[in-house]
């Protein structure tokens, strides 16, 4: 199954009306990143263990990390969550600019150092949610 497969099953398995949202955002990252790298993480680790949610990953960048090491990954993630969604914006080095700059102006939302989570798209500001992708895709390119 490729990554595109994976992705829309992932999706379908999704109970409404989370489905449709996770729909509506996996169509509004692909406008604003096309033609991006896609990913998909079941979530399983070495031993097919779970170790986290399910996830769609957007874009790539190049991380670094403190030992020197690289790895490459994505920009922007989608997952669902027990309660709603979570928005992944990853390669910001300010870990309070998200929350100090959108969590205000987003609505019922609880946002991290790279996390925007939601119970469904009804309850957020959408155009915020965008704003606050396109300045981590942004961020993260700065390479």
């Amino acid at each position: 199954m490729n990554v595109k497969e994976q992705i829309k099953g992932y999706i379908s398995s999704q109970p409404e009306p989370k489905r449709s949202d996770m729909q509506e955002l996996h169509r509004i990252i692909l406008k604003i990143m096309s033609g991006c790298k896609l990913w998909f993480l079941d979530g399983k680790n070495s031993e097919d263990k779970i170790v986290s949610n399910p996830n769609i990953g957007y874009g790539l960048q190049t991380m670094k990390y403190a030992d020197g090491k690289t790895k490459e990954f994505y920009q922007i993630g989608l997952s669902a969550n027990t309660t709603g969604i979570s928005v992944y914006i990853l390669g910001i080095d300010d870990k309070k600019y998200l929350a100090n700059t959108f969590a205000k102006k987003l609505g019922k939302a609880s946002v991290t150092g790279y996390c925007i989570k939601f119970k469904a798209l009804k309850v957020i500001n959408l155009d915020i949610l965008e704003a606050a992708i396109q300045f981590g895709i942004k961020e993260s390119s700065r390479g």
